[in-house]
């Protein structure tokens, strides 16, 4: 265990990590990584907010939305003697301006959300990155040894059989 440690420190020096706390030292020697996320269940406004910027950054709802428009418009100027909203389209704007003001905060919590996601991801990864090199530096250090001990062994026959 003290040569992972020692290996483990030369490593951070040699990326200046700022994760060379004895905390994460422990982490990367101790556990197994188990490909889990420490994130918590997600709250019923954070579902909401990822299923809204589902929707919203969809096709089909582009599609939908644009037909939705240009009926609302068409309708207005052909259709109806007296216009319920007739050509500026002012309650036309006003709805538009209220769909903006709770789609955009919703979307950025999404967003949000996903950074958090891809963070705790990124650190994840780098975790495993370390171990992995760790546990590589290890095996090249014993196959080092045996190397050492093969040419040890082949010295001595040599010296023996002359």
């Amino acid at each position: 265990m003290d040569e992972r440690k020692e290996i483990l420190e030369k490593i951070f020096q040699q990326t200046q990590s700022t994760l060379c706390d004895e905390e994460t030292m422990q982490l990367l020697l101790g556990k197994k990584y188990d490909g889990e996320s420490e994130t918590a269940k997600p709250s019923f406004g954070e579902k909401a907010a990822d299923s809204i910027a589902r929707i919203a950054g969809s096709w089909a709802f582009i599609i939908i939305f644009g037909i939705v428009l240009f009926s609302w418009m068409y309708v207005n100027i052909l259709f109806l003697k007296s216009p319920f909203d007739p050509y500026p389209f002012i309650l036309l704007n006003l709805v538009l301006s209220c769909v903006s003001a709770f789609q955009a905060p919703l979307i950025m919590m999404a967003q949000n959300r996903q950074d958090h996601k891809d963070r705790v991801r990124a650190r994840n990864d780098y975790i495993l990155n370390i171990k992995t090199e760790v546990m590589m530096e290890d095996i090249y250090q014993k196959i080092e040894n045996i190397m050492k001990t093969q040419e040890e062994i082949l010295e001595k026959i040599n010296k023996d059989i002359n």
